[in-house]
């Protein structure tokens, strides 16, 4: 046994409140990691997709969430499609109440449009949390409960608040780096059973970065 089984949507089958998101249906311009979680202890972790927010096919914005990210109920990813044109005097979307108003519909290229929204690999994300369009957010990052993510964040970092800042860096710029460089979480599935030890323990980055370099 090397874990549990990543195509399975319920891994662990006594608890029906955590899901792996990528076995769940397809959703267009949705890209979700292996071993990727969602957890929601009010409502069915099936019905994730409704987190995600005016997500439209035909703006062609992506959600793209990395490899082993824990991310908590609450979560609301808003998309491209929430903007409002804003090269004019007024931001009031006359268009979509019809009536003769929707003689100003904009075009998709005259509305704001930020990209692709970009989660990393092993990035936890909190309770509650509001993630703004086009944000990219990288490996091993924390966000905290509550907060609104309305810019980049840097690797291995923790940001919270609302907007939210930065906090503090998780390790030394030397271990973030190596840990950039490994890419854990791309390991094979015996690799990382083998490592578990040292992944999830206190002292296991000195320990696997010295195991690393005697195997170079």
């Amino acid at each position: 046994m090397t874990g549990p089984d990543k195509n399975k949507l319920y891994p662990n089958e006594t608890i029906k409140t955590i899901c792996y998101i990528k076995n769940l249906p397809k959703r267009t311009n949705v890209e979700i990691g292996d071993y990727t979680y969602y957890s929601d202890n009010k409502n069915s972790p099936e019905k994730f997709y409704e987190n995600i927010e005016h997500h439209y096919e035909f703006i062609g914005d992506k959600l793209i969430v990395g490899k082993f990210c824990a991310i908590a109920e609450g979560i609301k990813f808003i998309m491209n499609g929430a903007n409002h044109r804003m090269d004019g005097i007024t931001t009031y979307p006359f268009n979509i109440f019809a009536g003769g108003w929707e003689k100003v519909t904009p075009t998709v290229e005259q509305l704001p449009f930020k990209g692709d929204t970009v989660i990393g690999h092993d990035v936890w994300i909190g309770q509650n949390v509001s993630i703004m369009p086009g944000v990219k957010v990288g490996n091993g990052a924390i966000i905290a409960a509550n907060s609104t993510v309305v810019k980049n964040i840097e690797p291995y970092t923790i940001y919270g608040g609302n907007p939210a800042k930065f906090i503090k860096k998780r390790f030394s710029d030397k271990k973030i780096k190596w840990l950039q460089e490994i890419q854990w979480w791309n390991w094979d599935e015996s690799e990382i059973f083998d490592n578990l030890d040292l992944l999830t323990s206190q002292k296991g980055l000195d320990e696997l970065m010295d195991k690393t370099k005697e195997s170079l």
